[in-house]
């Protein structure tokens, strides 16, 4: 028994007790590499569409919907392995790395089957789906193309997914870092030979970007689980005694599945605010999706923060050290709340600029930096919104943030984004400030939430 005890991963920096020691240290150390991870993460479809905006305005509308679309499902995956990271970190932080690799081992199986059924959807629903919001003809078709190929090769995000939740959990943020930094770097200089038929490879327009994220991933999968199956992690998975363990699967899913709720209903209200967007027109419809990728990358300063924040929290509390846990997030708060502000100050004056760095189009331009605008208040509010939710789902209370989420997104972020371009003159203009309203209440309430302490408390 003893020996489950002690981590598997070779060399001194995975022996570090993430438990101990300075709060401010162990949060740095972990969020750092984090919040790199995430941005990279998000760098390949940021560069993505900047190559696809040179094919015009239908397909940046036409990616943009379906990466809505993507993101749902990215949502759904990431809530039922929230489950993993809260059941891994709580383990680790008790010291049974024998109990962390069972779980780890179960989350493989949910991937694969989340797999083979999002490739089906892919196969069959993926120009149905964009048929639903009534965009134009050509906007269908090119989004039906990256929509295709992403489902159909969403096992390679999955894969890429489980393995780096795993090692974030069990306190090594660094090695998932250099993993995404590589397959990206390979991402950001395959893409546009794919999109645009450069030297040998064939033109395949915005396929050529969806196949690129398949392939980036895959290689970046692939990787990330050489490095766990062979100890160059601080949690050495092995399928050893592997048996499929039906309780520990409802355990992880019993925990992801409010978290994958919520995650789907932000994600969704995005793809229903869009079909809000569509009657003003492909140029509304284009920027909107432009800043909704903007704002994926300038918020993810926040997720890493709330990540770090909730692996300590969760190993903090199998250590039995709740108190240690409440000061780690609020830090983490904090700090992502002054980071967000200095950002905010440069896009205040940048955002102009920024839009024409995926297109020119005057009327994009115009509309797409407006809207940057109004959610630089939403920016402000990011530290405490995404932190503390990130954290409560991290230590495995995922039930009462669904809630919050759900009372947000459909008691004020689609009702005001129905309402507001109708009964005031703001036009196209009250769908965004409709999202600035909701994350803003939302921030006040996680925070109210947060305050009580239940979380301190929940079971795994």
């Amino acid at each position: 028994m003893e020996e489950s005890r002690i981590p598997s991963g070779r060399g001194t920096r995975f022996d570090r007790d993430w438990t101990k020691g300075s709060i401010i240290g162990n949060l740095w150390s972990l969020s750092w590499p984090m919040t790199v991870s995430s941005s990279i993460m998000m760098l390949g479809p940021t560069i993505d569409m900047i190559w696809i905006g040179k094919l015009g305005a239908a397909s940046i509308a036409g990616v943009g919907i379906s990466a809505m679309v993507v993101m749902v499902i990215n949502s759904l995956m990431m809530g039922l392995f929230m489950g993993l990271r809260a059941m891994v970190a709580r383990f680790v932080g008790a010291g049974d790395y024998k109990t962390a690799n069972h779980v780890s081992q179960q989350a493989f199986v949910v991937s694969i089957a989340f797999s083979v059924f999002m490739a089906v959807i892919g196969m069959m629903l993926a120009k149905p789906i964009l048929m639903m919001l009534g965009v134009e003809a050509d906007v269908v078709a090119e989004g039906a193309a990256y929509l295709r190929i992403q489902l159909i090769g969403m096992f390679t995000m999955s894969f890429g997914m489980v393995v780096q939740t795993i090692m974030q959990a069990s306190g090594d943020a660094v090695t998932p870092m250099k993993i995404n930094i590589s397959y990206r770097l390979f991402h950001v200089a395959l893409c546009p030979f794919l999109i645009f038929g450069w030297w040998i490879f064939p033109r395949l327009g915005v396929s050529g970007a969806a196949l690129t994220n398949v392939i980036s991933q895959g290689l970046g999968g692939t990787l990330a689980l050489w490095f766990l199956f062979t100890g160059r992690t601080r949690l050495q998975l092995t399928l050893k005694n592997f048996r499929i363990d039906t309780n520990i699967i409802w355990r992880m899913v019993k925990i992801g599945i409010p978290a994958s709720i919520a995650g789907m209903q932000r994600s969704f209200s995005d793809f229903i605010l869009m079909w809000f967007i569509v009657p003003f027109g492909t140029a509304a419809v284009a920027a909107h999706s432009l800043i909704t990728r903007i704002d994926t990358f300038v918020f993810m300063p926040a997720m890493g923060f709330g990540q770090g924040a909730g692996v300590l929290a969760g190993q903090n509390l199998g250590a039995g050290q709740p108190e240690r846990s409440e000061r780690t997030v609020w830090l983490a708060a904090g700090l992502c709340t002054g980071i967000m502000f200095i950002g905010v100050l440069v896009i205040l004056f940048l955002a102009e600029p920024v839009i024409r760095i995926f297109n020119a189009e005057p009327t994009l331009v115009e509309i797409a930096s407006k809207f940057l605008r109004i959610q630089l208040v939403a920016f402000m509010v990011f530290g405490p919104f995404l932190v503390l939710m990130n954290c409560l789902q991290s230590v495995g209370d995922t039930l009462v943030p669904m809630l919050i989420t759900m009372f947000t997104m459909w008691g004020v972020r689609v009702s005001l984004a129905y309402y507001l371009p109708r009964i005031t003159n703001l036009g196209v203009y009250g769908v965004r400030w409709a999202i600035v309203v909701d994350t803003v209440i939302a921030a006040v309430i996680f925070t109210v939430y947060f305050r009580l302490g239940r979380w301190k408390h929940q079971k795994i």
